[in-house]
C-alpha cells in the first residue's frame, strides 16, 4: 500500500498572469453563446493551458456545456463551483497527474454520466492506494469568501467549515473528493462509499486504515492458497503412517484363520 501523504497546496494559481486571463475571458464567451463545449487547451494553446492549475470560479457560468475537456492539463484543483454546471455530461481531465481529488459538488451534475479520471493518480483510489493528507493540520483553502456546505449551501468561512473526505461514484469512476459541512446532519447525508474503500467520511492521516488493494488482495490469496495447501500437505503425511497400520492390521486378520485352518488339516 503506497502511504504518500502530500502537503495540500493553496493559492495555486497566478490570478494575474495572461493565461489565467485569458481562460477568464474563454468562459464568458462559452457563457454568452451557449456553447455546449469547454475546451480550454484548444483557445488558450498548450503553453498557456500549461499555465493553469486550477478553474476560475466562473465556470458556474456554464449552464449549457455537456462536456469538459481538460485532457492533459496541470491543474492541482477544481472549484466547488462545477457543481453548477447542469447540463454537464462528460467530464475529461485524463492524464491531469496533479489532480488528486475533487469537490464533492461535481455530485450535484445529475446528466454527467460519462468520464475519463486517471484513477491511478489520486489519493485513496481502489488501483493504487494513496494516503489522504490530514486536513486537521492541513486544511485547504479557496480564493475568497464564498465558500458553502457542500451539501446545504449554508455559507460557511474557513474557521467554520469542516472538511471531510469522502469517497463517491461520478460518471464511470470513482473517486476521491472535499465535502465543506456544516453540520453533523450533513455529513450523515455524504453517500456510503462503495465497496472496498474506506466506508466513513474521514480526516484522512497517515493512520487511516484503507481497505486492501487489488495487488493485495492478490497477495493475500495466494498466502491463503500456500497456506492451506501446506496444511493440506501436513495431514497428508500424518496419515500416511496410521494408513500403513491399518493395512498391516487387515493382513494380520486375514493370516490368523489361515494358520488355524493349516493346523487343524495338519490335525487331521
Amino acid at each position: 500500500m503506497n502511504k504518500r501523504i502530500s502537503k495540500i497546496p493553496n493559492d495555486v494559481q497566478d490570478r494575474n498572469s495572461v493565461a489565467w486571463k485569458k481562460l477568464c475571458e474563454y468562459i464568458d464567451v462559452v457563457a454568452e453563446n451557449g456553447s455546449d463545449e469547454f475546451v480550454p487547451r484548444e483557445v488558450l494553446g498548450d503553453e498557456l493551458f500549461s499555465q493553469i492549475y486550477t478553474l476560475p470560479e466562473s465556470i458556474s457560468k456554464l449552464k449549457k456545456v455537456k462536456k469538459v475537456g481538460l485532457y492533459g492539463s496541470n491543474l492541482k484543483r477544481i472549484p466547488p463551483e462545477i457543481g453548477e454546471m447542469e447540463s454537464l455530461e462528460y467530464f475529461d481531465p485524463y492524464t491531469s497527474y496533479n489532480l488528486n481529488w475533487f469537490p464533492f459538488e461535481i455530485s450535484r451534475c445529475k446528466k454527467l454520466k460519462d468520464s475519463r479520471i486517471s484513477t491511478r493518480a489520486l489519493y485513496g483510489n481502489y488501483k493504487n492506494r494513496m494516503g489522504f493528507p490530514k486536513l486537521d493540520h492541513n486544511p485547504v483553502k479557496y480564493f475568497g469568501d464564498n465558500l458553502k456546505c457542500s451539501v446545504c449551501d449554508k455559507k460557511l468561512t474557513h474557521e467554520t467549515t469542516n472538511q471531510i473526505w469522502i469517497t463517491a461514484h461520478i460518471g464511470t469512476d470513482t473517486i476521491p473528493m472535499l465535502a465543506n459541512l456544516c453540520s453533523k446532519e450533513c455529513e450523515a447525508d455524504l453517500p456510503k462509499p462503495p465497496k472496498n474503500y474506506v466506508q466513513l467520511p474521514h480526516k484522512g492521516g497517515s493512520d487511516l486504515v484503507q481497505p486492501p488493494d487489488e495487488d493485495e488482495l492478490w497477495e493475500i490469496e495466494m498466502a491463503e492458497r500456500e497456506k492451506a495447501e501446506k496444511e493440506n500437505k501436513i495431514t497428508t503425511e500424518q496419515s500416511e503412517p496410521a494408513k500403513e497400520k491399518s493395512e498391516i492390521v487387515e493382513k494380520e486378520k486375514f493370516k490368523l484363520p489361515l494358520i488355524k485352518l493349516v493346523r487343524k488339516i495338519w490335525e487331521k
